[in-house]
Formats: structure tokens, C-alpha cells, sequence
């Protein structure tokens, strides 16, 4: 019997703050915190509109070699390691695979995508591809993946070798139980100790963000309302009072 760690979630209240942020809000106040680059490059939104936030379910993926892996073994489909990380799956979760950016292998397809949404997973973010794209574009998922292909997950180069574990993920270091913020501008990758911290700032650029657009829809300076300048400070203090933003 093949047995996989679980992971341990954040907090609910953490996820559920996040929800209305956004990703580019999130990347831009973390690397302010000093986490430079929390965005993935290669996953990219599959369902223009969608957005996620929750905590990270991962999967790792190796190059095939012939003493450490053999299609023989999936003869028994309980050796198949894509299966055990989606077994984990609760209810908001977002699986997310290192799939070494590999085109040519569909790490999930069709069945595989219609269990995880009925245990109630929130998304799924692959370095990578999927398959059976008729039939998963049906169930709604929200997906962000490098592309599509009709090869299954180990029919040419890549292998799965473990399950929550740290891996690489669009060249951002992912820890499992991060929360996974993503949108139609990407997917960033938060980490809990920080989660907090990032909703706080982000509360507060939020507000002045509103002040500052609607202050450049009726014509102000550019110079004086974004960023919000010391000099508009005050006015932005009288007009928050009265227009206070929740997220």
C-alpha cells in the first residue's frame, strides 16, 4: 500500500481574507516584504475570469530512467503516484504539479479531473499539461497550465516521484500548505508566515487605490494621486471616512 503525507492547511480565515485581493496586489506586496519573484512563469489561466486562493496540494515529477521506473509498475494503478495527491484533496485545495515544464505528458485528464472536483478542489496549477481538454473544459475547473496534449502523464519523458513534498513550480519554490493566490494575471505563491502581513498591506493599498482611481477618472494629476503623494494624503484620510473598503 503506497502511503502519501498530508498537508497541514492554513488557517481558514487567512484564505478567506485573500479571496477578494487579488494576485498582482499579493506579488506586488511580497516583493516589497522581500520575496522578489512569487510569481510562476509557464502556468497560465485556461478559464479567462476564474480565481483561486488555497492551500497547495504538490506533486513532483521526474525524468524517466529505465532502473527507477517502469511502465510495468502501473499495472497496479495504486503505484500511480498522480492518483495519491488527489486523494488528499479537500475542500478548497489547489493541487499543484512540477511538471518540469514538460509538453508532451497529460498529467491529469478527464477522470482523474471529475474526482478532484468532487472533492471539492479548488484548482489545479501544472508546470505543464493536461489532457481530454473536452471533457475536463466542461467540469469548470479552474485550471492554469502551460498547455494541452493527448499523451497520458508517463507516456514519454516524465515519471511522478512524489507527493507533498517541496518542489519547483514555474520556477517559484512551493512548500506544501502554501496558499496559492491566482487569477487571470497568474499564480502566486504565498507563504502562510507571510499571509498575514499581505493582507494587511494590502488592505491599506486597496483604499488608496480607489481614492487614487477615481481621482484620475475625473482628470487629477498622475503625479499627485498614483502613487497617493503626501500632499493628498489628507484629502484621502476625509474621503476614506466616509467610503471604507472591505476585503
Amino acid at each position: 500500500m503506497t502511503h502519501t503525507p498530508d498537508i497541514t492547511r492554513p488557517p481558514k480565515e487567512l484564505i478567506d481574507a485573500l479571496k477578494d485581493i487579488g494576485a498582482a496586489t499579493v506579488a506586488g506586496t511580497l516583493g516589497h516584504m522581500g520575496f522578489r519573484n512569487p510569481h510562476m512563469l509557464g502556468p497560465v489561466s485556461q478559464n479567462r475570469g476564474k480565481s483561486i486562493v488555497g492551500p497547495a496540494l504538490t506533486l513532483q515529477f521526474l525524468p524517466q530512467r529505465p532502473d527507477l521506473f517502469s511502465e510495468g509498475e502501473y499495472a497496479d494503478p495504486e503505484t500511480q503516484l498522480h492518483r495519491h495527491v488527489l486523494y488528499h484533496a479537500q475542500e478548497g485545495d489547489v493541487v499543484v504539479v512540477d511538471a518540469r515544464g514538460d509538453m508532451s505528458s497529460g498529467v491529469f485528464g478527464d477522470m482523474m479531473s471529475t474526482y478532484f472536483k468532487g472533492r471539492g478542489g479548488a484548482g489545479i496549477v501544472i508546470d505543464g499539461c493536461m489532457r481530454d481538454r473536452p471533457n475536463v473544459e466542461k467540469l469548470g475547473l479552474s485550471l492554469w497550465l502551460r498547455g494541452w496534449t493527448p499523451n497520458y502523464h508517463v507516456q514519454t519523458s516524465i515519471y511522478p516521484n512524489a507527493v507533498n513534498v517541496p518542489i519547483a513550480c514555474g520556477g517559484v519554490t512551493v512548500i506544501p500548505g502554501d496558499i496559492i493566490v491566482a487569477d487571470d494575471d497568474g499564480v502566486v505563491v504565498l507563504p502562510v508566515a507571510m499571509a498575514a502581513k499581505v493582507i494587511e498591506e494590502s488592505q491599506k493599498h486597496h483604499d488608496w487605490e480607489e481614492f487614487s482611481r477615481m481621482k484620475l477618472m475625473e482628470g487629477g494629476s498622475l503625479q499627485r494621486y498614483y502613487p497617493l503623494h503626501d500632499d493628498a494624503r489628507g484629502e484621502y484620510e476625509e474621503w476614506r471616512k466616509t467610503n471604507r473598503f472591505e476585503n
